[in-house]
């Protein structure tokens, strides 16, 4: 599983484009949902090393961002008020990812009250938007790639709301200062990064060609914006000012709604339901979050709908019994171990995670100190057991599985402040620039494409259907982990339903081998969805295909973007990592 960060091989391979590309040939559907292809090729892990502070830290995924949270926290700002500065600039700088128009999933740590608290600001499907949304006129799902592009797809975005509710709870500096820098750099422009350049070159999303409001600011005179090329947004630093005056009411209830809806409804492609009323009830919820012991840790993450946090405590849970600090860390039989307890987490995932609101979801029962010591007896350290079937915990009804897919276009933000409170927050409008609906210059997520696009499987009701104002599972993981009553680590990452993985291999790494969090981000990434065991292409961990293969292991290998940012909390100050993969940047002081 997990392999010496410094034996990690670096990749050079950098990509040639067309010149032509926007005209380039039809999106191949099957080939993009047979592969689950990344939205961008990877260019190989360049060398990034931990950052140490005293005071305070923030890892985003673009430098812009990390700056503009490190000046907020700078000024006496909280990890809070960071995180609202740091989304709006990644609204501006990384809109592929995430932004305004999506949706959110924040923990936050009171030092001093030693509390946790989540923000659920998940999307929630419109009041018309009924389960045969996304089929055909013979009552069978359209192919996924045509459910996203266009309105049809368009949640109600949570992000505002979860954070001004958060800044409510947890806000130092007043709200209209937490715009400023994001304004001014929506009206001065910015350099835009190789890596927004690679993706709408690549146009995995094909709505960013054929929408006209996306088309126009991403291929200004008809030509694909290039990296270092000046992009300014004078219509978002005017949303910008609105919302630093007015609040949030603007986007839920005012001319930035009526925007929204506009837009959703008379999209060109697929238009959608969503609704004035739609807008103005949206609520962002407070939520307990769950928790589960490893070792004499303590590892809490979000309750559903997000099905990260239960995995992760679930693939560390089962594996416990192994100890695996005992391990070598670079070692075919650990690596076994850790994708079959990934897949018994996978199947509990894809048969019982959905919108507690609606579901009964049996969080409780999944989490069962007893529950899992019993699944984790199902892991054959000789064999690799194929599909995991989903447990029974507690007495749960009889439910179809779901093979949504969720594609890797998220981002994470890790903050501490200097009180030593903490937001991990992972944040997303889900494929590759989202529904493709541009509205005031920010982007529209699609994040209804995360609802089981069939609402039954032989006969029997999936959970993570789609239903009126439900919110649809995801499988972002902000996770913290404790020691004690005192925080330890922060950690995130970007990466589809891969992102279970990815937080769960890199806490492991910290907690079991001690690695620092840059190390451990490092660490060639392994994955199992219950699926294939995939390695990723160009590292060390390949060596372990044979032997993994020995065991019966159907091996893919291919590029894993990551995009992991974490922040240790020790003794004498902070330590921060951020993933070589992309280009997050770590700062502190």
């Amino acid at each position: 599983m997990l392999v010496k960060f410094y034996q990690v091989a670096c990749i050079s391979a950098l990509l040639v484009f067309n010149p032509n590309l926007v005209n380039a040939q039809p999106f191949d559907t099957k080939a993009f949902v047979q592969e689950d292809r990344e939205p961008e090729a990877a260019t190989g892990l360049t060398e990034k090393k931990a950052v140490k502070t005293k005071k305070f830290m923030v890892a985003a995924a673009n430098p812009y961002a990390s700056k503009i949270g490190y000046n907020i926290l700078a000024k006496g700002g909280s990890a809070i008020d960071a995180a609202i500065a740091v989304q709006l600039a990644l609204t501006i700088v990384e809109p592929q990812s995430s932004g305004i128009g999506g949706g959110t999933f924040i923990l936050h740590w009171e030092n001093s009250g030693k509390k946790l608290t989540t923000f659920d600001g998940r999307e929630t499907a419109p009041a018309l938007a009924t389960s045969d949304l996304f089929l055909d006129e013979q009552g069978k799902a359209i192919p996924w790639i045509k459910a996203v592009v266009g309105g049809r797809s368009v949640g109600v975005p949570g992000v505002l709301a979860a954070l001004k509710k958060a800044h409510q709870q947890y806000g130092k500096l007043p709200w209209e200062t937490l715009f400023k820098d994001a304004i001014n750099l929506a009206e001065r422009g910015f350099r835009v990064s190789p890596r927004l350049e690679k993706l709408v070159q690549m146009q995995f999303n094909p709505g960013i060609s054929e929408l006209p409001e996306i088309r126009r600011y991403f291929f200004p005179n008809g030509r694909a914006i290039k990296a270092g090329d000046k992009l300014r947004n004078p219509k978002l630093a005017k949303v910008f000012r609105s919302l630093a005056k007015e609040g949030t009411t603007p986007f839920y209830q005012g001319w930035i709604a009526e925007k929204i809806v506009s837009a959703v409804q008379h999209s060109s492609i697929a238009p959608g339901r969503l609704s004035l009323t739609d807008m103005k009830n949206y609520q962002a919820i407070e939520r307990e979050p769950v928790c589960g012991p490893y070792r004499y840790y303590k590892v809490c993450g979000m309750a559903p709908p997000s099905s990260g946090g239960i995995a992760v405590i679930q693939i560390m849970s089962q594996l416990e019994p192994f100890q695996l600090h005992k391990r070598e860390l670079e070692d075919v039989q650990t690596s076994h171990l850790y994708t079959q307890s990934s897949r018994l987490a996978f199947a509990d995932r894809n048969r019982y995670i959905a919108d507690n609101d609606f579901v009964d979801v049996p969080v409780s029962g999944l989490l069962s100190k007893d529950y899992l010591a019993e699944r984790s007896k199902l892991i054959n350290i000789h064999q690799d057991m194929g599909e995991a079937l989903p447990g029974r915990p507690e007495a749960s009804i009889a439910l179809a599985d779901d093979s949504a897919m969720e594609l890797p276009s998220t981002s994470h933000i890790s903050i501490v402040d200097d009180q030593g409170n903490a937001v991990s927050m992972t944040t997303s409008i889900e494929m590759a620039f989202g529904s493709a609906v541009m509205v005031e210059g920010f982007i529209l997520n699609n994040q209804l494409t995360d609802f089981s696009l069939s609402p039954k499987v032989n006969g029997k009701l999936v959970a993570n259907r789609l239903e009126p104002l439900k919110r649809p599972r995801s499988s972002m993981a902000p996770m913290m982990v404790f020691e004690g009553e005192k925080l330890k680590l922060v950690v995130g990452s970007p990466g589809g339903s891969r992102i279970i993985n990815y937080v769960t291999q890199t806490i492991l790494a910290m907690l079991d081998w001690k690695l620092d969090p840059q190390q451990a981000i490092n660490l060639p990434k392994i994955t199992n969805r219950n699926k294939v065991t995939t390695l990723e292409k160009g590292t060390s961990i390949v060596k372990l295909k044979s032997g993994l293969e020995a065991k019966g292991h159907n091996i893919a290998v291919r590029d894993l973007n990551s995009g992991l940012h974490v922040i240790e909390v020790k003794n004498n100050g902070l330590v921060g990592g951020a993933d070589p993969r992309r280009e997050g940047k770590v700062m502190g002081q």
